[in-house]
């Protein structure tokens, strides 16, 4: 399989060197047609999962349209019950207060935003930082730097689900948003049986390969639409319903990959990352709907942001202030409220946040 292979520099080649060469030795793989066709069934169930991937967030989208408390997949409540219990198992409750308080910064649901003491950050020093993050002096800057760092985010739905990782804070330590129904253990029950009967391999490559890139897509899109230096979350005294709609992204799914990537990527998933701002300013309106509506809301906002930025640019939040904005791990801000000023409006998320 492997052999070793030495190749020496002529004198005409060292002399271009600082540190002559005499031998170098590599190991070089030795691959027969036989190697290199026992490797395509690896590759084509790869292509499988990250292609099928999508078309599950599809459903996931039709799924969370039926599952929620208002009609948006159908005009029939038995419809949207029958079909979000199915694809779902209504996952209602928390996404719709999520919808209500998108952008509050004790009411939203997920990926809500660590404050300065949250970070175990030291406590804003106004003589040397301001709490704006517009001018940050150099000591700060270190400190903050070596409390954040460059941690990873390793998170997901299920953990999102099962313990509140990301989630909003003021809920009890481990709080489960999916309380164990009976839809979740025929669920499990049906993968338990199927792999018994096919094998776990089987099931493995054709169900849950698709179902991680699921959760991948899902856990991605919601992080980056709503998560980005530019974008503002509220306080109470600041937060109304069109504020915390606005303060989202949309954002090409696929379609650095290429046009025809991107078009099958955004119409797979039903325009979910492409038409995310018309969901939060309207949840009833259906995803066959939702590209019309896009567009005669307003053009589609620019601003397509990479994972990088938004991850090393949103770090935290101050403690203090009714609107703020992402710092980073410098401490430094994008961006800054114009004004303080507070308004009240309805909401159309199928709750009032001044409910819970």
């Amino acid at each position: 399989m492997w052999s070793r292979r030495q190749f020496s520099m002529s004198p005409s080649d060292k002399k271009h060197h600082t540190r002559s060469v005499e031998q170098v030795e590599v190991i070089v793989p030795n691959l027969s047609i036989k190697d290199l066709l026992s490797a395509i069934p690896f590759s084509l169930w790869s292509l499988y999962g990250f292609f099928v991937g999508p078309f599950g967030m599809g459903l996931w989208v039709v799924a969370h349209e039926a599952g929620e408390l208002f009609c948006a997949f159908s005009t029939s409540r038995n419809i949207d019950n029958c079909v979000g219990w199915i694809l779902h198992s209504r996952l209602d409750s928390s996404h719709v207060l999520f919808n209500a308080a998108t952008g509050h910064m004790t009411r939203d649901q997920v990926f809500v935003p660590w404050t300065r003491s949250q970070m175990g950050l030291p406590s804003l020093d106004k003589a040397r930082d301001d709490i704006l993050g517009s001018k940050v002096s150099a000591a700060v800057q270190d400190e903050i730097w070596e409390a954040i760092g460059e941690s990873p985010i390793l998170a997901g739905l299920p953990v999102y689900l099962l313990f509140n990782i990301g989630g909003q804070s003021r809920y009890p330590k481990g709080t489960n948003h999916h309380a164990l129904r009976l839809g979740i253990f025929i669920w499990l029950a049906v993968i338990i049986l199927s792999c018994g009967y096919y094998s776990f391999a089987t099931v493995f490559r054709a169900y849950l390969v698709p179902y991680i890139w699921v959760n991948h897509w899902l856990v991605l899109i919601t992080f980056l639409h709503h998560s980005d230096p530019l974008v503002p979350h509220y306080r109470t005294e600041a937060f109304t319903f069109p504020r915390g709609a606005l303060c989202t992204m949309d954002r090409s799914l696929l379609g650095r990959l290429g046009p025809i990537i991107g078009w099958l990527g955004a119409h797979a998933t039903h325009g979910i990352s492409e038409t995310h701002v018309l969901h939060h300013v309207s949840s009833r309106i259906a995803h066959y709907h939702a590209w019309e509506a896009t567009y005669a809301l307003r053009k589609r906002p620019g601003g397509w942001g990479e994972v990088y930025r938004v991850v090393r640019e949103c770090r935290f939040m101050e403690n203090e202030g009714a609107v703020v904005f992402y710092k980073n791990c410098n401490g430094l801000a994008a961006a800054k409220p114009a004004s303080q000023d507070t308004a009240g409006d309805a909401e159309d998320s199928g709750v009032e946040s001044k409910e819970y």
